[in-house]
């Protein structure tokens, strides 16, 4: 039964990514390592390309995961590069991945300029891939189930992605592989055999059978959707592929149904309702017959069969001769629920989880400056139209406050709280009251703490990194030949002071907080305490119970109603204004490209004024709405305030209500700017941490750069002389050679004195001479003043070397002169011809000529004999090497 569909790959044609892509890179950044550095990413582009695109994938998720970084890196590139047909033009060929070349369904392959059209088929390529992986899983194993539902709901996710993203991605019309209507019915199989796997892990786990049916008919559904999805489709059908997939999918989703209603069964039985056992089974045993008879060559239900006739068999037998229980209709039936537990992975890039941005610092020095001044502007313009709200909401909350606005239309009764009093004490305790600031305040110094340490030791390892290598500097002098760390730390220093001087800002600002509080703290603490006791310390006065309901009283309610719903309007406006976002980049970038240079003004001011010329407008009409409303809020306090009758009471009272109110607007501002500081310490915690983290990995790249060089140091300072020269005795010294070089390695202890005048012949290795008339003695010595002997008359006569050596030479190695490694006679490298061995004027070599017709090396002596004409090595007792 478990037959499942995988979906066969694009083909891609191969395109050099390398000359174009750096010609832009060459263009846009100045010469230099940066430069450099973007050059090799860009080649390591065109790698990654070749090795997910350019070669045959393996059915592994080690191939899918290449795949995957080259879509993560496309997607992580695209907004970087100028991508288009009149910039940086890069054609990209594709072969639809069902149309082998056949006149149906369309073009056989499609070339665009377009980078969304590369993403697009590598997706499709990363989606086909995957559920080629998920259907070659063993499904008799746990872990073979989990990966088989990821990968196919991973496989879903992708190709919903394209279905959503391809139209405008291309913006033209897409071969019918990956046109929507295709992509989307793929999705709908693939997210189908997610929801059949998930049937055979509770299956496996034997499950309750409930959970187990409703699963079966989720997939069934899942099944039948994609059936009618391929069945309607008119250009899908002409596809080869999708004439072998349509009878699968029907085969499915009978094979699902008749799942569901055996295990529906069991649970019928288990109720006794037995004839509703019988009646699912037969519809189960309908639904496996109709697929043994269509779709038997696709799919096998043998067992499947045999098991539900086996269970029909049973409740047909029990039910005859014990029940006697009604079958009723398969209509009548109660419908199966249905429990979908697979959904389509979203594909939100970098979905490698190894993926490294190759360009993740590919920004033009000019862009990059230009998005800093950019957000200094965009930064101000939001702080101005934020603090300007905000200015002009602690006036009208002065300017309410000193008249007692609005307490002074409450207090009519002259002895109870007024109610806007209740409320801002309601408010204070709902929001934790003294205690909540008094913990945020005690939290300040510890979040303050936490991030001086982080910095302090960031910047302590710069420094005991510096300090060694000082230290070892100062040591080895000019054999330290590596860049100061000084010198290499001076931008993580500069980054490190700027983090400390907004640490020491945000120290003096927690410093005016914790000032006003203690201002208003009395007054805080009194709006926390109970109703009763607020009530007791608000001093009482005489009664105004006439002014009740008057017009004045309803005028300056309206009026502070109206002050109010502008103060809910500003909070909205303010959250509107701060929730902008645009990215310069690409215009910035688009003008370099075009222009050469960035008028950086021009284009910041412009944008800012089509984003916030809008919230400005709202802004000042706010303001002037302010303006007119306190002036009418004035007018009536004079005439409410003539009407009352006034006395010492009444003005105790009402000063009291006043800074009541104030330390009500100080809470909440109090409260905001701790939670703000909160949360400012919590975020630069993160970004403190990944300075750390940089100041780490640059100390421990350091480290290891200075331990390979003390290895090379202590290695050059163990191969240097520990002792001055000293005298050698004079047998045990070689002539100097008159032309410098290396000295050759040794051979032999014995050097036969010759004059240094000009240069000598070496001894020249003896032919192999018949083996009875070979002696020991033959060319053991050299004469001083003439030419060597000659071998025997069948050898030819020593030749003079040449004034160049011939062919290879011989390895040299340090040491004493005089000695050599290998017998000269034995000399594998005749082949090369005649020649010098470098630095041995004394010695001329000769070739070995070798008797016609004997073998061409000399046959080995007997035992503990030389072979005959080789120098002889010194006795056991002789120093092979000059001795201190």
């Amino acid at each position: 039964m478990a037959t499942f569909i995988s979906v066969p790959l694009k083909k891609s044609s191969e395109v050099d990514l390398v000359k174009p892509l750096s010609k832009f890179v060459t263009a846009s950044y100045p010469a230099g390592e940066e430069q450099a550095e973007y050059i090799r990413a860009v080649e390591e582009l065109n790698k990654l390309r070749r090795n997910a695109l350019g070669r045959p994938l393996d059915k592994h998720e080690s191939s899918l995961e290449v795949l995957l970084r080259y879509y993560d890196q496309l997607c992580a590139v695209e907004p970087k590069f100028p991508f288009s047909e009149n910039q940086l033009c890069l054609t990209f060929t594709w072969k639809d991945a069902f149309d082998k070349g056949s006149l149906f369904g369309g073009s056989v392959k499609l070339a665009l300029a377009s980078l969304g059209y590369e993403k697009t088929c590598v997706l499709f390529n990363a989606a086909a891939l995957a559920s080629q992986i998920a259907s070659e899983q063993n499904l008799d194993s746990d872990e073979g189930l989990k990966a088989a539902a990821k990968y196919y709901q991973l496989a879903s996710g992708a190709f919903g992605h394209i279905k959503d993203t391809v139209l405008s991605a291309l913006n033209r019309e897409p071969t019918m592989d990956i046109s929507p209507e295709t992509v989307g019915t793929l999705s709908l199989i693939m997210l189908a055999q997610a929801q059949e796997v998930f049937f055979l892990k509770a299956t496996s786990d034997k499950m309750k059978d409930a959970v187990i049916a409703k699963l079966a008919n989720q997939a069934a559904d899942f099944y039948g959707d994609a059936f009618k999805q391929c069945q309607y489709k008119d250009n899908l059908p002409k596809y080869f592929y999708f004439q072998e997939v349509l009878p699968v999918l029907a085969a499915k989703h009978c094979i699902m149904q008749a799942n569901a209603e055996l295990h529906q069964s069991v649970l019928a039985k288990q109720k006794k309702r037995f004839g509703e056992e019988i009646a699912r089974l037969q519809h189960a045993a309908e639904l496996v017959k109709t697929v043994a008879s269509r779709y038997d060559e696709y799919v096998s239900v043998k067992d499947l069969s045999d098991k539900i006739n086996r269970a029909l068999t049973a409740a047909k037998k029990d039910n005859d001769f014990i029940y006697h229980d009604r079958v009723p209709e398969v209509k009548d039936l109660e419908h199966i629920g249905k429990a979908a537990l697979v959904k389509s992975t979203a594909i939100t890039p970098p979905i490698s989880q190894k993926f490294t941005d190759l360009f993740e610092k590919m920004v033009p020095m000019a862009v990059q400056q230009s998005m800093s001044i950019y957000s200094q502007r965009k930064t101000e313009t939001v702080n101005r139209l934020v603090g300007t709200m905000r200015e002009a909401t602690n006036l009208c909350n002065g300017v309410l406050a000193s008249l007692n606005l609005p307490a002074a239309l409450e207090d009519l009764s002259g002895d109870s709280i007024p109610q806007s009093i209740a409320e801002k004490a309601r408010s204070i305790v709902q929001q934790g009251g003294l205690q909540s600031i008094e913990q945020l305040i005690k939290d300040l110094p510890e979040l303050l703490t936490r991030n001086r340490e982080i910095l302090d030791e960031s910047l302590k390892m710069l420094d005991d990194e510096e300090t060694t290598d000082n230290e070892l500097r100062t040591k080895f002098n000019q054999r330290w030949n590596r860049t100061p760390s000084g010198d290499l730390y001076k931008p993580l220093r500069a980054e490190g002071a700027n983090f400390r001087n907004i640490l020491d800002k945000a120290v003096q600002a927690d410093q005016v907080v914790k000032e006003r509080y203690s201002t208003h703290c009395d007054m805080i603490t009194l709006l926390c305490k109970p109703e009763n006791e607020l009530n007791a310390a608000i001093p009482s006065a005489n009664p105004t119970k006439t002014l009740q309901g008057s017009e004045v009283v309803n005028v300056l309610r309206s009026q502070l109603a109206q002050l109010d719903e502008m103060k809910k309007e500003r909070e909205s406006l303010e959250g509107e204004v701060k929730a902008v976002t645009f990215d310069m980049s690409t215009t910035f970038l688009t003008a370099l490209a075009q222009d050469g240079a960035i008028n950086e003004e021009q284009l910041s001011l412009s944008q800012l004024d089509q984003l916030y010329g809008a919230y400005n407008q709202r802004v000042q009409a706010s303001l002037r709405m302010q303006e007119d409303l306190l002036a009418q809020v004035q007018t009536s306090h004079q005439e409410f305030s003539s009407l009352k009758q006034s006395n010492t009471e009444a003005n105790q009272r009402e000063e009291v209500l006043k800074k009541l109110a104030s330390a009500h607007d100080s809470y909440v501002e109090i409260s905001s700017n701790l939670r703000e500081g909160t949360k400012f310490y919590n975020d630069l915690t993160e970004i403190l941490i990944k300075f750390q983290n940089k100041c780490s990995d640059i100390v421990f790249a350091r480290k290891t750069e200075r331990d390979e060089l003390l290895k090379e140091l202590q290695q050059s300072i163990a191969r240097e002389p520990s002792a001055p020269s000293f005298n050698v005795p004079a047998y045990q010294s070689t002539p100097a050679a008159p032309a410098a070089g290396p000295t050759p390695a040794p051979r032999t202890v014995f050097q036969p004195q010759q004059p240094q005048q000009q240069p000598q012949a070496k001894p020249q290795p003896p032919a192999r001479p018949p083996p009875p008339t070979v002696t020991p003695q033959a060319a053991s010595t050299t004469p001083t003043t003439a030419p060597p002997t000659g071998p025997p008359s069948s050898n030819p006569p020593p030749v003079a070397p040449p004034t160049q050596a011939q062919g290879p030479p011989y390895p040299t190695y340090q040491g004493y002169p005089g000695y050599f490694q290998m017998p000269m006679g034995y000399n594998p490298y005749a082949a090369y011809g005649q020649y010098n061995m470098p630095n041995m004027p004394n010695m001329p070599y000769m070739p070995y000529q070798g008797t016609p017709g004997q073998a061409g090396y000399p046959a080995a002596p007997p035992a503990g004999q030389p072979y005959p004409g080789y120098p002889q090595q010194p006795p056991q007792h002789q120093p092979y090497y000059p001795q201190q």
